[in-house]
């Protein structure tokens, strides 16, 4: 973290109509603080990206490839921090493509939807379960949009 720096709170940030926020602690490293992030998009969101040329790429990257080549459209991006399940082979493409899922199910929307980001320790399993249980608490009613706070819509 920088030196002197104090982060913003919630209360300063501005919103972004059409997207709610929420964040909480799953645990992923065992530590207390927000560790997922949960961005929702009203519907009819479109989305793109840019990704690395290297052909050893972390499992989210590629189902985010495979998602965004499938249909382009967005409704969530669910964001991990500790673990980057980087490294993980089968196993770690089978958990990025669970949060999908999850998310994907607590939204009622196509998993192809969803995109999942992981950042933090490579070659370490993603501990999926931990995960998918926080996702409810991340799409609590503190999450911001439009102005208010309120729960994010599907």
């Amino acid at each position: 973290m920088p030196v002197n720096y104090t982060p913003p709170t919630a209360d300063a940030l501005l919103p972004v109509p059409g997207v709610a926020l929420g964040a909480t602690a799953a645990r992923i490293k065992k530590w207390e603080r927000d560790d997922v992030v949960l961005v929702v998009c009203e519907p009819g969101t479109a989305a793109a990206g840019v990704f690395t040329q290297n052909r050893f790429c972390a499992a989210p990257v590629v189902v985010c490839r495979e998602h965004l080549a499938s249909s382009g459209a967005l409704r969530a991006l669910v964001i991990n921090a500790g673990n980057a399940n980087a490294g993980t082979g089968e196993r770690g493409l089978a958990d990025a493509r669970a949060t999908c899922t999850a998310v994907a199910a607590m939204l009622g929307c196509p998993i192809d939807q969803v995109l999942p980001f992981s950042t933090g320790v490579i070659m370490e399993p993603l501990p999926v379960d931990r995960l998918v249980a926080a996702l409810p608490a991340a799409r609590k009613p503190r999450a911001r949009t439009a102005g208010s706070t309120r729960r994010a819509r599907s």
